[in-house]
């Protein structure tokens, strides 16, 4: 391991930490789409998360049914926060473009949906990402890209 890996592992280490600080804080102050929603972080390492959400009442439409902005918005937190990993200190990001498929609907039906998302492009302005949300028995329920601009902390 050279001391640019020793580095590049410590930023997403640092990343990491975050992410789990910011979800932590949101859910025992009852604040942003991990409390409202009820969106969870699984796992998260360079360039990758995984989220999950057990739908509930607050998240279906009027045809009870999983509404699709709940699930962009999961897809939108699972791409964003793997490129945050990959990103270095004091370094920000906003979504600049979402794009989503989906492929079936999405019920009351207990079945948990978990959204694997992998940072496919990290550059000093823009990076982008792709997305998938599957269910507790593996089939696909929408997948996606984003293109996220990289707000780079003033000098």
């Amino acid at each position: 391991m050279t001391s640019t890996d020793t580095h590049a592992d410590e930023t997403v280490g640092k990343r990491v930490t975050e992410l789990t600080t910011i979800f932590e804080r949101g859910l025992t102050e009852n604040l942003g789409v991990g409390a409202s929603l009820g969106i969870r972080l699984e796992a998260a390492g360079e360039g990758y998360t995984r989220y999950y959400l057990d739908p509930n009442p607050a998240t279906i439409n009027a045809m009870f049914t999983v509404h699709g902005g709940v699930l962009a918005t999961l897809m939108d937190t699972a791409m964003g926060s793997a490129v945050f990993t990959r990103l270095g200190d004091g370094v920000a990001y906003t979504t600049l473009e979402l794009k989503l498929n989906f492929i079936r609907s999405v019920t009351l039906d207990g079945s948990r949906l978990t959204c694997a998302a992998n940072a496919v492009h990290i550059g000093r302005r823009t990076a982008t990402a792709e997305g998938r949300i599957t269910d507790a028995a593996g089939k696909l329920i929408a997948h996606g890209s984003t293109t996220i601009l990289v707000l780079q902390p003033e000098q």
